[in-house]
């Protein structure tokens, strides 16, 4: 006789502001192997850090060139405070201007609504396979912005 699988759930309850984001990084060049080291270091010392906000980070692959992560965080305030904060700052601006033979995405989602953003990425992934493509400026520039659209 075979057990009965254990049904498990979360109350979510005491979260209503709750923000999951998956982030990617995928070397496209040899050289984004060297990008996604420094980055890999960047982001644990991030999360060694705790900062203010973030409940839970769990590592994901992929594939051989396509590592990414996912993150819960209470709000989108603690969230946004995070990304224009040292060494997320510094680590977008730079890979802004330069993807160093790599390409990156994320996308977050609430109760509010769910956005997305890929940067330097070779062919869609993730949300990108579906919906239509629009250019991440003026009023649909940050993430907030794409949230409430």
């Amino acid at each position: 006789m075979q057990a009965t699988p254990a049904r498990r759930s979360v109350d979510l309850s005491t979260y209503p502001d709750l923000v999951v984001v998956y982030l990617g990084f995928r070397v496209t060049r040899w050289r984004g192997l060297l990008a996604l080291m420094g980055v890999g270091r960047g982001i644990a010392a991030s999360v060694r850090s705790q900062p203010d906000g973030l409940l839970a980070h769990e590592n994901l692959f992929f594939g051989l060139t396509h590592v990414g992560m996912r993150q819960y965080w209470r709000d989108l305030d603690s969230l946004e405070r995070f990304t224009r904060s040292e060494p997320h700052r510094t680590w977008w601006r730079d890979f802004s201007r330069d993807a160093r033979g790599s390409g990156f995405w994320h996308e977050a989602y609430s109760r509010g609504g769910m956005e997305a953003i890929y940067v330097g990425m070779p062919a869609p992934t993730g949300l990108g396979l579906f919906a239509p493509e629009r250019a991440p400026e003026g009023g649909f520039l940050s993430s907030r912005q794409r949230l409430a659209a």
